[in-house]
């Protein structure tokens, strides 16, 4: 091949080059080739970079100083964002807070996960040693110093996180299943000052992106309208966890339940007794509205779809306000089974075990560890030390409103044994939402889950001891694959000690008085690892 020839494939190489620049870069100097999302050029804000290409190129070694220039100038662009730059460094994510006080719940407004970037105000501000006053994500907080990389050793890092995000600049934006607005497919939404790595275009109105804060999406889409978004060459930053934008926005139809208790949710929009009763509403939990019929809303909330009378539902913006208001810092497991500890620690011994498809109220979050409320049981309000690691994404912590819960009541049997074992679960269903008092035994006024089995089984002839310890002791050893409705259900505390029981009441649920927050429930039967299963009835 002759030199013009060569200089010919030379130049027109590098003039590809430049007009896919942005997703070369990408491949070349982030991920070395491994990324297959290309961002269109004109999408990015520095499409200039590419106006400086020389008349005539003759030699490799020159297409390799304009790349390394490329490269060079992109990553002063990215690094001019920050006075003085950090890098997060941990295992997972660590809580981003309002104020330098790691036991407080409430001033947690945001997440920091591993490789995130800051722009540092303070180190140690004055009254807070071991604290960072930093930057990030559009939010001004503090951060624990010890998870911070600084000065050049932060600067080597950035060249491997650089990737092409998309920052949010209006308050919220829904995040979807799909490259369309519809109802229904809304999993998410990001607030102002978020950045998302984004993965692909999707047409000219949407981007595929990596949101990595939503439990079990891996990929999801948002608007790549200019008035929405911006799309260029950045870090990660912080995550809001911002009530009213990360709890009103997961419903594209807000309904809120007005009920202190719960609501049965139906197959059917009228009252048909126990025979329609598909789900049970909580009060003040939420629900997208999928439409109206006769005077009954059909409402979609958690795993149930179904029917509740209108009147019980608030909307618009009372639904808002009762939201904000109601939403809770809740963990949602993200495997099928995760180690509880009763310290912050993997050096202490896990005592039970926490499943998913459940969520749990929160108590505290420290870095790298939340700590969840799974029951107050019968031991006088014990701590129990119920602390779960955030490592490796297995949980994720937000707010969030309570959900429908899934439940069938049992219907009539000809076996006389399970027509009775019906009617009691029946019974103890229908105080699902009132108090939990410790040391009562009203289903009506306030029980506690001792309390609770022994008044509900009281009421059809059954007596048990007072104490779930001593209820363990009675009736008959039953196993998981053959319990029935009615049998009580187990758990122990951290010392071993049997502290807390339910009754199956089948379905693969448990309804229990479980705490003050929570009142009487229904749970997966192993919301946490059951110790023992005992037939009480007697049949």
């Amino acid at each position: 091949m002759g030199s013009e020839a060569k200089q010919r494939i030379l130049l027109i190489s590098v003039l590809i080059f430049c007009v896919l620049i942005m997703g070369l870069l990408i491949r070349v100097l982030v991920r070395g080739g491994k990324q297959e999302a290309v961002v269109e050029e004109q999408q990015l804000s520095s499409e200039s970079e590419c106006t400086a290409v020389p008349e005539t190129i003759s030699t490799e070694s020159q297409i390799q100083r304009l790349t390394d220039q490329i490269q060079a100038d992109t990553l002063q662009r990215v690094l001019q964002q920050y006075a003085t730059l950090g890098i997060v460094k941990c295992d997972s994510y660590i809580n981003f807070r309002s104020a330098p006080n790691q036991n407080d719940l409430t001033n947690i407004m945001g997440e920091l996960t591993n490789g995130a970037a800051v722009n540092i105000l303070e180190m140690d501000p004055e009254g807070a040693e071991g604290w960072a006053h930093v930057e990030s994500g559009g939010m001004d907080g503090y951060m624990s110093k010890r998870y911070l990389v600084t000065g050049e050793e932060a600067v080597a890092m950035v060249p491997e996180l650089i990737r092409v995000r998309a920052t949010v600049i209006t308050d919220h934006l829904r995040m979807r299943s799909g490259p369309v607005i519809e109802d229904g497919n809304t999993v998410g939404s990001a607030a102002k000052g978020e950045k998302y790595e984004v993965l692909e275009r999707a047409g000219q109105s949407w981007i595929k992106i990596a949101p990595d804060n939503i439990d079990t999406i891996d990929t999801c889409y948002m608007s790549a309208d200019p008035q929405y978004v911006t799309i260029d060459y950045g870090l990660d930053e912080a995550r809001t966890l911002n009530l009213k934008a990360k709890v009103l926005n997961m419903y594209d139809h807000l309904g809120v339940s007005l009920a202190s208790d719960y609501i049965n949710v139906r197959s059917s929009p009228k009252e048909d007794g126990i025979n329609n009763i598909v789900g049970k509403f909580p009060g003040y939990a939420g629900c997208n509205i999928l439409g109206e019929e006769d005077g009954w809303y059909k409402i979609k909330s958690g795993p149930v779809t179904g029917y509740v009378r209108k009147d019980l539902i608030a909307t618009g913006d009372t639904a808002q306000n009762l939201a904000v208001q109601h939403a809770q810092v809740m963990a949602i497991v993200n495997t099928e089974s995760l180690n509880v500890r009763s310290e912050a620690s993997t050096d202490s011994k896990a005592w039970t075990a926490v499943t998913s498809g459940q969520r749990y109220n929160v108590l505290n979050q420290l870095d790298g560890w939340v700590q969840l409320e799974l029951d107050a049981g019968d031991d006088d309000g014990e701590d129990q030390g119920a602390f779960v690691s955030t490592r490796d994404n297995n949980v994720t912590v937000q707010y969030a409103l309570q959900e429908a819960i899934e439940y069938y009541p049992a219907v009539e049997a000809a076996n006389a044994a399970m027509a009775f074992r019906n009617k009691i679960v029946n019974f103890a269903c229908q105080f699902v939402g009132n108090r939990y008092v410790w040391g009562g035994t009203s289903l009506t006024h306030g029980c506690d889950c001792s309390g609770f089995t022994q008044s509900v089984l009281k009421n059809f002839g059954i007596s048990v001891p007072r104490v779930s310890r001593d209820q363990a002791r009675t009736g008959s050893k039953v196993t998981s694959a053959n319990m029935r409705p009615g049998d009580l259900i187990f758990y122990a505390n951290r010392s071993g000690t049997i502290n807390h029981v339910g009754m199956y009441i089948g379905n693969g649920q448990v309804v229990n008085a479980a705490s003050t927050r929570s009142g009487i429930r229904i749970y997966r039967w192993n919301y946490r690892t059951p110790v023992a299963i005992r037939n009480v009835i007697g049949d």
